[in-house]
């Protein structure tokens, strides 16, 4: 079973265009938006009441607290 997905896996890569003049470098497009959906979601969505930036922002606060404090 493990051989025919990577079977299929191999073929769908052989599908993306580009092969021959870029490379491996062909699927940074792909990266690319991916990166941008991950943003996208860490801004925009929200688990329970907060946004990964809002529990960011207040880790770094505390830190900061924390820093002067000392």
């Amino acid at each position: 079973p493990a051989m025919l997905v990577l079977r299929k896996v191999k073929r769908l890569l052989q599908l993306v265009p580009g092969k021959q003049r870029f490379g491996v470098y062909r699927f940074l497009p792909f990266f690319f938006l991916l990166g941008g959906a991950m943003e996208w979601f860490m801004i925009n969505v929200r688990i329970g009441k907060e946004t990964f930036y809002d529990v960011y922002r207040r880790k770094q606060s505390e830190r900061q607290y924390e820093a002067r404090m000392e």
